[in-house]
């Protein structure tokens, strides 16, 4: 039996750095191969291989692959949704094209198992606002929802033409205290918390009562690993699956806040990121998720709240030191 070996594209990124750690408890240090164009995180430093890679030349991924005797691959890079409208072409380009030659060389090297996330952002106006179904009107106004819902299909397509096992999930927006954001427009409920410790204040570019679908980061990183370990029988979305952790506004995060910040004060100014997050659904209906590989999350907002400030201030504190 081949031993797994697998390879991290983006592992630098927000969910990359978790997702990467986590991997290596389960598969062994150097099992996992950590991949970036960036520098290496440190909390990646000194945990397992790392190689410098652009996943855009497809030459050098593919030697990568093959140097690295690699059987599975996570490509976790990409522009998102926020930081996608200043460059739309770049975010284009990027988010499709690399899913392309990762799939492409899967294809080609009989890789075992390929991910690739998805996002809420495929979803539009016309969607559904509260419980929005598995399958459903998805019509897009971004082009990092564009890129991923092209993304999904061709996903499917792989999986249907050349029988490529790659899997998806459609994540919500990600708060994680051992990561920076990485230009979402779900990114304030992190920054919230920061600025809360740092400066007793915030100031959100969404109004009060914007919900968001929203999931703590060990939630996704469960539901990764738990998505990619189900057995490939029981996988019956081959686009992407909807996920679901909690909804919550600014509004409501700064009073759960409150409660252990009485001191704190939120102020709003919203910008274009605004329409984006009014664009997409309230909340989201994974039940497909929950029937296929029994997905069920474990993180409210009072927890990850309670979470995020305790892990906060061990942050501040050790720099402090």
């Amino acid at each position: 039996m081949t031993k797994d070996r697998i390879l991290v594209i983006g592992a630098c990124g927000q969910i990359g750095v978790e997702l990467t750690l986590e991997l290596r408890k389960i598969y062994g240090d150097a099992n996992v191969v950590a991949s970036d164009l960036r520098e290496e995180n440190p909390l990646l430093k000194g945990t397992g291989p790392y190689v410098s890679l652009d996943v855009m030349n497809k030459e050098m991924l593919h030697v990568q692959v093959i140097r690295q005797n690699i059987t599975q691959i996570y490509l976790l890079a990409a522009i998102l949704s926020a930081t996608g409208e200043k460059n739309p072409h770049l975010a284009w380009s990027l988010n499709t094209q690399s899913l392309l030659n990762v799939l492409e060389i899967a294809k080609d090297e009989n890789i075992q198992k390929v991910y690739w996330p998805s996002s809420i952002a495929v979803f539009g106006p016309t969607s559904p606002k509260i419980n929005c179904p598995q399958q459903t009107i998805i019509e897009p106004i971004t082009v990092y929802g564009i890129s991923k819902y092209a993304g999904e299909f061709w996903c499917n397509y792989f999986y249907h033409r050349y029988q490529v096992d790659v899997r998806s999930l459609r994540y919500p927006g990600l708060i994680s205290y051992k990561s920076e954001p990485g230009g979402g427009t779900t990114d304030y409920a992190v920054e919230i918390f920061h600025d809360a410790l740092e400066e007793n204040s915030y100031t959100c570019f969404l109004k009060e009562d914007t919900y968001i679908p929203m999931m703590y980061m060990p939630d996704a990183i469960r539901a990764t690993i738990e998505l990619m370990e189900t057995n490939a029988d029981k996988i019956s979305v081959r686009t992407s699956y909807n996920i679901s952790g909690m909804s919550f506004s600014p509004k409501e995060i700064a009073a759960e806040i409150k409660k252990h910040l009485p001191e704190f004060t939120i102020n709003y100014q919203p910008d274009y990121r605004l329409a984006i997050a009014e664009s997409w659904p309230q909340s989201i209906d994974d039940s497909v998720a929950n029937k296929d590989w029994q997905w069920k999350p474990k993180f409210d907002l009072s927890e990850v709240t309670i979470d995020m400030i305790a892990n906060l201030k061990k942050k501040l504190k050790n720099n402090f030191i």
